[in-house]
């Protein structure tokens, strides 16, 4: 494993994290704390040292497994924590001073913690960016010691550019091989803010894989059947927003074209790394095997000057209209 700096926290950071969306099952089916601590220790054992969660995942299961995966490893680990989808209705007003002081306060006992190492506003509406309460009130948790560091995670570049107006110590963003955008301007005004990113979704939801086709089913509770048109949030975070056939043809193509084998996952991930900006990509894992599929991507040959422009021209051919512009 390779490590990196993580912005201003300073914190070296795997260069392939773990995303727990999916910690402990499947989308959609039952949390398994057996399988998720053997997932985490999986993850650990392999370097990983870095890892997401959000207190929606499983209802909280995923910080409470974190909580005894933590246990005894003090500085070694770092967790970075989303707040704000427990929002019922998910809006602007939502994110104010009391519920979010709740939210962390929620956390910190679920991760059984004293202070919360990275707290991140969980993809809340835009309007939310240009309003200075929610930052100061993660100013005021920071100052109470309650957080370390805090941040944003956006669906638009455009909420990543406006967050940079706060003290902010990362952002977390869709980018991958169907999602480009962040890597034209953005990226360099996060490095300018010695801000660290955090690439999520680094897969689209599987597409990059290349291993799905047409026929491909998904269970009935997985976002990929319920969210694919953003039935239930941003359509943005199902298949990156893409068109599942364009995306199963795109992926195809790059897979012919790279000459990926059965590797284009781990190519996906070696592709997201090829930008400094990147501190870390969080690839989700349900099972402690898939662990090690995840982490050799970092030991993957750098991308060619081809191969890059491969994956540009692919992008251009099938995805950048419409995607580009919605996000």
């Amino acid at each position: 494993m390779k490590y990196r700096r993580f912005g201003k926290t300073n914190f070296n950071a795997s260069e392939v994290s773990l995303g727990t969306w999916q910690l402990g099952s499947k989308w959609g089916d039952p949390f398994d704390e057996k399988d998720a601590i053997a997932t985490l220790d999986a993850a650990y054992d392999a370097g990983v040292n870095f890892f997401d969660t959000a207190d929606v995942y499983q209802d909280g299961e995923s910080q409470r497994a974190l909580a005894k995966f933590i246990k005894g490893k003090g500085d070694k680990v770092f967790v970075s924590t989303k707040v704000g989808r427990r929002l019922d209705p998910h809006v602007a007003s939502g994110y104010n001073e009391k519920n979010i002081t709740k939210y962390v306060e929620d956390c910190l006992t679920n991760l059984d913690v004293d202070a919360l190492d990275n707290v991140l506003l969980h993809c809340p509406p835009t309007e939310v960016f240009y309003n200075p309460e929610p930052f100061f009130t993660l100013d005021k948790l920071k100052k109470e010691g309650k957080i370390k560091n805090y941040g944003v995670s956006v669906e638009k570049v455009e909420e990543g550019m406006k967050a940079l107006d706060y003290d902010i110590s990362s952002v977390e963003i869709i980018y991958n091989m169907f999602r480009l955008r962040p890597a034209d301007n953005f990226f360099k005004m996060a490095k300018d803010h010695d801000v660290g990113i955090i690439a999520r979704v680094p897969l689209a939801s599987g597409l990059l894989s290349g291993k799905y086709t047409l026929d491909t089913k998904f269970g009935k509770n997985d976002h990929r059947t319920t969210n694919r048109n953003g039935q239930e949030f941003d359509a943005g975070e199902t298949f990156s927003g893409v068109d599942y056939a364009t995306g199963v043809k795109a992926a195809n193509e790059l897979k012919e074209r790279l000459n990926a084998g059965d590797k284009l996952a781990q190519m996906a991930l070696r592709y997201i790394l090829m930008s400094d900006a990147v501190s870390t990509v969080i690839p989700g894992a349900s099972k402690p095997e898939q662990i090690e599929r995840n982490v050799i991507a970092a030991d993957e040959p750098a991308f060619t000057p081809e191969q890059m422009e491969i994956v540009r021209d692919v992008y251009d051919k099938y995805i950048k209209n419409p995607v580009q512009y919605k996000w």
